[in-house]
């Protein structure tokens, strides 16, 4: 590896103090460190980099953050095969799970190339209206239609083309297997193993309570129309990006042709994350 980017949350002093170890570690083997120009500013060897110079010109990323923040970085590479390395900075997280004691090896091992990645997929989301593609994104966790007042949204939902439901609830959650863990969790979804390949619709408070949650395969193309246009309706993407939306809005989801690629950690299998994340066994 000749360039690795740092990614970094700025909000926490501690990520910024391991960031800096980090890079001088890095820099020690001779590789060029790289972050935005907040965090390079603190150092006389990181190099200050755009969004443009960190999603396509590094050999690997290194997050130090929660999941927001890894959110944020698998959005940023595009689609690009870059390992990104995860590193939790002490908050609940799913997305990174190498603790901050255990980053420094982890970081070794990918700088020797002896590590491996899992592969995350992500969601294609494309907004019509007027018959008209108005806006597209692609995702890590989830898409989440919903109201901001307390009457229930109504959503027709086909798949391929093929009506299945419509669902009046509080909203509906569209997510990955990684989101598995996310928002759709809380409102009662199953855990999904986050390197499958499937879709998971979950409903926020169904009026009909047989509307259960389904997982449906990678392959199929959902089409969610907006019926009501008397609240005030949002999409929300991996919990970042808010999109207000209308009556006659269809919300067109897909598996991405793009995926994530995260760096394993040798330390911790998935089902240790759980535990510790969840409590199980306690």
């Amino acid at each position: 590896m000749k360039k690795i980017g740092f990614i970094v949350k700025k909000a926490n002093p501690e990520a910024i103090e391991l960031g800096v170890e980090l890079a001088r570690y890095v820099r020690d083997r001779g590789i060029e460190s790289y972050a935005d120009a907040d965090v390079a500013a603190k150092t006389d060897f990181v190099m200050p980099a755009d969004r443009e110079t960190l999603s396509g010109k590094m050999d690997a990323l290194v997050v130090l953050g929660g999941d927001g923040t890894m959110l944020y970085a698998s959005r940023l590479v595009g689609g690009r095969r870059i390992p990104i390395l995860g590193v939790n900075m002490g908050g609940l997280g799913f997305l990174t799970a190498v603790k901050m004691d255990e980053a420094k090896s982890n970081l070794d091992k990918m700088i020797r190339g002896r590590y491996e990645v899992e592969e995350r997929m992500m969601l294609n989301i494309k907004i019509i209206r007027d018959k008209r593609k108005f806006a597209e994104y692609r995702v890590l966790n989830d898409a989440v239609i919903k109201g901001r007042k307390t009457r229930l949204v109504r959503m027709e939902t086909r798949v391929d083309q093929k009506y299945m439901t419509t669902y009046r609830a509080d909203g509906l959650i569209i997510a990955t297997p990684t989101g598995s863990t996310a928002y759709a969790l809380s409102a009662g979804g199953p855990i999904l193993y986050p390197t499958l390949h499937s879709i998971l619709l979950v409903p926020i408070s169904p009026f009909n309570l047989s509307k259960r949650p389904i997982v449906l395969p990678e392959s199929v193309e959902l089409e969610v129309k907006i019926l009501v246009d008397n609240m005030e309706i949002e999409l929300t993407l991996d919990g970042q990006v808010d999109m207000p939306m209308s009556t006659g809005d269809v919300v067109l989801i897909k598996r991405a042709e793009e995926s994530v690629w995260f760096v394993k950690s040798d330390e911790k299998s998935y089902f240790d994350v759980l535990r510790e994340r969840l409590l199980w066994g306690r």
